[in-house]
């Protein structure tokens, strides 16, 4: 049976290797690559996460089946300007194996409740372009697109140009 709990210092190395599966999949498409080097956490992954677990204003969720880890997701609080907070989900990953039968949805269900409980305005997640899965899930899970980000690339420096 599929649960989502919150995530314990014995997890780390799992969460890490999820954690590389997700870039993994994401490096394949538009903006994968730039969300690496910007967003994704860094490495050493170990550290990072053993890091985080317990940091106040985070939650750090796997998801199981049968009780094996077999996803996760992380999310922060957000302030506002005006002072209201916002949920923010920043990964969210469950492996291709176990995919379509609840992980996602347990996991998200925690988060959205750790962000009802902070008092939270709403809840913000992130899907690359093309990316078709994960918008369709965080569609199904009741988010709407609020924006778009645009990005252009630009050539190296020393360039044509200079």
């Amino acid at each position: 049976m599929e649960h989502a709990r919150v995530a314990v210092p014995g997890d780390v190395p799992r969460l890490a290797e999820l954690a590389r599966g997700l870039r993994g999949e994401l490096d394949t498409f538009r903006g994968g690559a730039l969300w690496s080097a910007r967003e994704a956490r860094p490495e050493p992954l170990e550290r990072a996460f053993a890091d985080r677990l317990g940091q106040r204003g985070t939650r750090t969720v796997v998801g199981t089946i049968d009780g094996q880890v077999v996803g996760f997701a992380t999310a922060v609080l957000a302030t506002l300007h005006d002072g209201r907070r916002l949920g923010v989900v920043e990964e969210i990953y469950v492996e291709p194996a176990a995919r379509a039968v609840g992980v996602g949805e347990a996991m998200v269900d925690d988060l959205i409740a750790f962000f009802t409980a902070a008092g939270c305005v709403g809840a913000d997640a992130l899907a690359l372009p093309g990316h078709r899965t994960t918008k369709n899930f965080f569609e199904g899970s009741g988010f709407t697109a609020r924006a778009l980000v645009m990005h252009r690339t630009l050539p190296p420096p020393g360039g044509v140009g200079e």
